[in-house]
């Protein structure tokens, strides 16, 4: 079977590569003209780093990163508030593993040339059509093409979305952008460490021996436009309600070398993510806000499940139709808990003001540990 992968992002990749193991001929097409990526970090937690090692590319990601398995938060003045264990087992992978998103596309790259696939940059789909048991696919570069499925992974702006499902499902932004940097690791940050200020988050998390990267979380309106030469003086505003270690970032960060700014909204594409043979996974489907680290680790278990349920298609496990369908059933619960408990803890650290500090870091210290754990567990089981 032909199947056709839109973007050759994370998800893109890690799909193209499950596929091809499973015995797919898979081609990728990615709109960008050449391979770029920001230069921030990801983290990858214990479900994510399982896709990854499905993959062949575990113990390369694991060589590149900093592997670590608690939280710890912090005031804006550097009191520490409580520490939380993470709730993956850590049995079989670590915890997590955080390294730069260079690395890890590089990794996914290489593997996808391990195993034959080519990715055609600058092209994208120009249209296509659904025959019932094939799929005939206009590309960017003049070429027709026909597919036995065509499986999206172009992001939160998706094309394939607004093509096969309308516009009623474009982002939603949440009121919130981050601005995120890599910096230099101090010897102190050893796991992901966050500061909470009225209405303002910071955190930093490992990515090397030597690196780090940090992000704050601001409220930003949904069509602010920010010059790439004024993100220095803008994440140093942001900064400036943090002392200790926060404080000394800040007063390093001399110009807008390296800062990104993205916009923080949802996607949520209801039940089906396939019309027929041609399907949005990934970020398409069910973008998120980046508080829990799993907007990667879904997209690569998106992709990972596919092709291990599409494998039983090549053996009369059934239908194709019938695999896509419970594929949906089985990936929206988990994609669904992950979209909604990112956005309520946004939501939550947003809402901190003066008048109700002290009792949301009594609740924080009271609660959040159990409830960190409690949502680790539930996907530290089978994607």
């Amino acid at each position: 079977m032909r199947v056709l992968v839109v973007g050759a992002g994370i998800g893109g990749l890690g799909a193209a590569i499950a596929l091809t193991q499973h015995g797919y001929d898979v081609d990728v097409v990615e709109v960008k003209p050449e391979f770029s990526v920001y230069g921030v970090g990801i983290n990858q937690p214990a479900n994510s780093l399982r896709a990854l090692r499905s993959l062949g590319v575990l113990d390369r990601c694991l060589a590149v990163g900093y592997q670590f398995d608690q939280c710890d938060f912090y005031g804006a003045d550097g009191e520490h508030l409580v520490n939380i264990p993470y709730g993956f087992s850590g049995e079989d992978v670590p915890c997590n593993n955080a390294l730069s998103r260079l690395d890890l596309h590089r990794i996914l790259l290489e593997r996808a040339e391990d195993v034959g696939i080519k990715v055609r940059y600058h092209t994208s789909v120009a249209d296509l059509a659904d025959r019932g048991d094939e799929v005939e696919v206009e590309l960017t570069d003049g070429r027709h093409e026909t597919y036995d499925l065509v499986v999206a992974f172009d992001g939160i702006k998706s094309w394939t979305r607004r093509k096969i499902f309308g516009d009623q499902f474009d982002p939603v932004h949440s009121g919130f952008g981050v601005l995120r940097i890599t910096l230099p690791r101090p010897a102190e940050v050893t796991g992901m460490r966050v500061y909470q200020a009225l209405g303002v988050k910071l955190g930093f998390c490992p990515l090397s021996e030597e690196s780090m990267y940090m992000f704050v979380v601001t409220p930003q309106p949904s069509n602010v436009v920010h010059d790439p030469a004024t993100l220095g003086d803008l994440l140093r505003s942001q900064l400036e309600p943090f002392g200790d270690l926060p404080g000394r970032v800040r007063d390093s960060i001399s110009g807008p070398a390296g800062i990104v700014y993205s916009p923080i909204s949802d996607v949520m594409l209801p039940l089906p993510w396939f019309s027929g043979r041609v399907g949005v996974l990934g970020d398409a489907a069910h973008a998120c806000a980046p508080h829990l680290t799993q907007g990667a680790g879904m997209a690569l278990e998106d992709g990972v499940v596919l092709a291990e349920m599409l494998a039983e298609t090549l053996t009369g496990g059934g239908p194709i139709e019938q695999i896509l369908r419970q594929f949906g059933e089985r990936r929206f619960p988990r994609a669904k808990l992950v979209q909604d408990v990112s956005h309520q803890i946004l939501a939550n650290e947003m809402a901190i003001n003066a008048d109700n500090y002290a009792a949301s870091v009594e609740a924080m210290r009271t609660h959040l540990p159990d409830q960190s754990r409690a949502v680790d567990r539930l996907l530290d089981a089978p994607a």
